[in-house]
């Protein structure tokens, strides 16, 4: 989802780099680019941020509240009221990004491949993932899974690899991890819950 290059001067640079970031990478956008995209001056962009640095890290603190919080999480909790289908739903979610015209994938995911996780930018990018892990362990203890970390774990890697499938053409791919979810659901339930199941 682009974001309009509007607001203040911080937002405005924000914005800009969001822009700039998806389409050549962190790596290959330089702070002048950002400046003159943003339409600010040099002076203004050091009152903002410090350097490069901070303003990737801003970068992805944004991307977290407007992208994880502000229209993953939120959009979870208003589609479903059962845990179950809270967990389903982000893969109904998913399936209208991918749909979308200009779907860029995931900010952390590309942030991570590209400087790695052993990078400054990598382990913020690792953090903002472990964030949305911990969102659906979060629902999967409402959810009355056992093991909800290894539960979440499976869970990341079908979004994850939906992210990517889709990325590489497959718009189809949130169908088919959403299918794969169901099944983990179901085989994460207690042995009581799934008897009573199969008798209904």
């Amino acid at each position: 989802r682009k974001l309009g290059i509007r607001g203040s001067a911080r937002e405005r640079l924000l914005a800009s780099a969001y822009e700039l970031f998806q389409a050549r990478g962190i790596r290959g956008v330089g702070i002048d680019a950002i400046i003159a995209r943003a339409g600010v001056a040099r002076m203004t962009f050091y009152r903002c941020f410090r350097s490069k640095n901070d303003l990737v890290l801003a970068f992805l603190d944004s991307r977290e509240k407007r992208w994880s919080v502000g229209w993953l999480e939120d959009g979870v909790l208003r589609r479903a009221k059962d845990p179950r289908r809270r967990l389903l739903a982000i893969f109904d979610l998913y399936d209208e990004w991918f749909r979308q015209r200009d779907y860029e994938a995931c900010s952390f995911m590309k942030v991570l491949f590209e400087d790695g996780p052993a990078g400054p930018y990598g382990k913020a990018a690792v953090r903002h993932l472990m964030s949305l892990r911990r969102f659906v362990e979060r629902l999967a203890g409402q959810a009355g899974v056992g093991d909800v970390e290894r539960f979440a774990r499976s869970w990341s890697l079908l979004m994850h690899g939906a992210v990517i499938a889709a990325l590489a053409g497959d718009k189809g791919a949130a169908r088919g991890a959403r299918k794969a979810g169901e099944a983990l659901l179901l085989a994460a339930r207690p042995a009581s819950a799934r008897s009573h199941s199969k008798a209904d």
